[in-house]
């Protein structure tokens, strides 16, 4: 769009303003990108939203690390919500895996007790499943 090369950062502030363009730095800790084949953590990131035509966009500057599992709950998040249960089941997957524990119930501990999912899962098999003596060991 326009470069800002020797542009003063105040006048271009004010021309994104005027163009509906509002920017916003985020005090973010720890972000994490959850993907298919594995987690990126962000830790002490800088983070810049920007709120265009109502549409916002998240900027994330900083080196990541690539992690199994980070254990950052957002699936349990859904599931508190009611929505990955339904995806899970519509499309004919299984939400259980081998050992009979529900993902569900693996996210749910990990969330709870802020630990990874591959730590929730065997705790909750050595508990036969019990969320609550899994959550209870772990905190």
């Amino acid at each position: 769009m326009f470069g800002g090369g020797g542009m003063n950062p105040r006048k271009m502030k004010q021309m994104m303003k005027q163009m509906g363009i509002d920017v916003e730095e985020l005090d973010a800790e720890r972000v994490v990108v959850e993907t298919a084949d594995g987690d990126l953590v962000f830790d002490g990131p800088q983070v810049t939203k920007m709120d265009a035509q109502g549409q916002q966009t998240y900027q994330i500057v900083g080196e990541p690390e690539e992690v199994a599992d980070a254990g950052a709950g957002g699936a349990a998040d859904a599931i508190e919500s009611g929505a990955a249960g339904d995806d899970a089941t519509a499309s004919g997957a299984d939400p259980a895996d081998d050992d009979g524990i529900p993902d569900e119930d693996v996210a749910l501990v990990a969330e709870r007790a802020g630990v990874p999912k591959s730590t929730a899962r065997e705790t909750l098999e050595s508990h036969d499943g019990d969320l609550a003596a899994a959550i209870a060991e772990l905190e």
